[in-house]
């Protein structure tokens, strides 16, 4: 969705402890010192909570042009099968970044390619979804109708899932315009896709914490068969967020990023860990939440990034924290030992005001 886009936390007390254990050191181990002090500051000076570690940000790609094309607008990523990640502008073209992590966790990233999509008319997308396929073809939404279609490494047009019709924007369906399709991601296996509404259909309601009921639409793939529709579920969203990205967390549950902005303050973005998997299935439910027998999504708050240390970045607008701006993209990027390293996107919107921004997290799951 093109929308215009809390706290650093002090090293001193991890690092005077530190410096008074070295007061107590051996020659053997005094060396080892600086190094363990550093150690101790880094971790808690990096933390957003107790799940959640920012590593690094680059600003590299702000306002940068590749070939011609503006490298911005950016709404997801999806790492591609050869290391590359995919980038999608909302403005129909798909980068190739080669995406590297430099000293102290700083992303890296370089367009080395970059294709243009449009609909079966050769017209323009507001593109805001990505998967990138195990045949290496992508699917890519697209909130103005809402669509998902499938398109090409080349950016060929190859086809089109179905999509229900109360998902539809007005006057055809019930959704609001630029507030359809936001996010897609793959659940692992390749079987199950999942496309995330950024918000409410109209007549739709709210749970009982007064938290407004966001759709979330899968599709089901039977060997080598195009995906069919699936279940659909009710996720609480929180009041005054939208859902701008999803992403599969590996193992059954999704991450699930909710941001908003508030002119003269600036931007709120959540990472929540939802599991779907005990959630009710609502597609034959014209208005939720559907009564006491309908089982929205369980999620849990993993961080507010707004309580990352800031890491010395500046902000072109107000903002309760430096660091953030109007993030909406989100990927995988590395997985093991029960933690997974993430790649976050900002969408400058082409504005001057707003910043592309690429943000690294290491996130450790909770079990579920």
């Amino acid at each position: 969705m093109r929308t215009r886009s809390v706290r650093t936390r002090s090293a001193f007390a991890a690092t005077a402890a530190a410096l008074a254990a070295a007061a107590c050191l051996t020659p053997t181990t005094a060396a080892a010192a600086p190094r363990q002090a550093q150690a101790q500051a880094h971790a808690p000076a990096r933390a957003c909570s107790p799940s959640v570690r920012i590593d690094g940000f680059s600003d590299a790609l702000d306002k940068a042009t590749f070939q011609g094309s503006f490298v911005g607008n950016l709404s997801a990523l999806a790492v591609d099968k050869d290391g590359t990640v995919a980038a999608l502008s909302d403005r129909s073209q798909l980068f190739s970044l080669d995406v590297r992590q430099e000293r102290r966790g700083t992303p890296s990233a370089k367009p080395v390619r970059v294709v243009n999509l449009a609909d079966e008319k050769g017209g323009p997308l507001d593109s805001e979804g990505l998967v990138a396929d195990r045949d290496g073809t992508r699917l890519v939404t697209s909130e103005t109708e809402p669509s998902v279609r499938r398109y090409g490494k080349d950016g060929k047009l190859l086809g089109r899932l179905p999509v229900p019709g109360a998902l539809q924007v007005a006057p055809a369906g019930r959704a609001v315009s630029n507030q359809t399709f936001e996010g897609l991601t793959l659940q692992p296996g390749g079987r199950t896709l999942i496309a995330s509404m950024e918000q409410s259909l109209t007549g739709d309601g709210q749970d009982a914490a007064g938290r407004p009921l966001v759709r979330l639409q899968t599709w089901q793939r039977h060997g080598r068969q195009e995906f069919a529709l699936g279940p659909q579920y009710a996720y609480p969203a929180d009041k005054g967020l939208g859902v701008a990205e999803i992403t599969a967390a590996g193992d059954g549950r999704l991450l699930v990023l909710e941001r908003g902005f508030t002119p003269g303050v600036g931007n709120t973005v959540r990472l929540y860990l939802a599991d779907p998997r005990r959630a009710s299935d609502v597609s034959a439910v014209t208005n939720l939440p559907g009564g006491a027998a309908t089982r929205p999504v369980g999620k849990k708050l993993l961080a507010d990034l707004g309580a990352c240390p800031s890491l010395g970045a500046t902000a072109r607008q107000p903002q309760q924290n430096p660091l953030l701006d109007n993030i909406e993209g989100l990927a995988v990027t590395k997985r093991g030992g029960g933690s997974l390293r993430l790649l976050l996107v900002s969408d400058d919107n082409q504005n001057a005001a707003q910043i592309t921004r690429l943000y690294s997290l290491t996130v450790r799951l909770p079990r579920p």
